[in-house]
């Protein structure tokens, strides 16, 4: 998680735009190393506990529709690198090719497990395994598809110096994104131009201000949310 000497970024990230973010955060990576222990202990912990959800969920999702148990999807974390992520299968095998790579409300590809499983936000649990993986961290910048990332201004790419989150302050902001996005003609140019500019001001913003207490604090308000949901 530690974050890397300027000369060793990627050649599209050193630019001036990342470069205040970078020197900022190059004096935090004593707490950026407790903060990946912080992440790897309980993201471990929160494994072992949920394993019987785990097992629950992967047999709901086996009975009601055909398909692997997890969704995997291409995203782009730390630096600009790909993995494959791990969500619980919410919608039909193979959606992903039927539509656009973002979900809007009453999305017919949700399936009726989905629908439980999404309004409780239990789709990301699974990501507690690309965490432990160090893939990704509880706080953080979501992860986007890589034609998503493309789209970023200089600026944006400043977002890429950590490794990408499962909550933020954008996805608390954001939590009712699907509907944002139902009536819109074409779902991929609204999200690009309309909805991601406005979430990237707020991971902007809590970049400037990232800390393990407030990290914490993002922790909660997301549980909270999600109870409030």
């Amino acid at each position: 998680m530690l974050v890397k000497k300027w000369e060793k970024l990627p050649p599209n990230m050193q630019n001036e735009a990342v470069r205040p973010y970078h020197k900022k955060l190059r004096r935090k990576n004593f707490s950026l190393f407790w903060k990946r222990c912080f992440d790897l202990f309980v993201s471990t912990l929160m494994l072992i506990i949920l394993s019987p959800l785990f097992l629950i969920l992967a047999i709901a999702i086996k009975i009601d529709s055909r398909g692997p148990v997890f969704f995997r999807q291409t995203r782009i974390t730390q630096y600009g690198k790909e993995f494959r992520i791990f969500k619980f299968r919410t919608m039909v095998n193979h959606a992903d090719k039927m539509g656009s790579e973002v979900t809007v409300s009453q999305d017919a590809r949700i399936t009726r497990v989905g629908k439980f499983i999404r309004k409780c936000r239990l789709d990301e649990v699974s990501q507690l395994i690309d965490i432990w993986r160090g893939k990704m961290s509880f706080v953080g910048t979501r992860p986007e598809v890589p034609k998503y990332v493309d789209a970023y201004t200089d600026e944006m790419l400043a977002t890429l110096l950590l490794p990408a989150g499962v909550t933020s302050e954008a996805s608390i902001k954001f939590k009712d994104e699907d509907e944002l996005l139902k009536d819109a003609e074409n779902v991929d140019e609204t999200y690009i131009n309309v909805v991601l500019p406005q979430k990237m001001e707020y991971n902007l913003q809590s970049l400037k201000k990232c800390g393990f207490w407030r990290d914490i604090g993002t922790m909660f308000k997301t549980v909270f949310a999600v109870l409030k949901r």
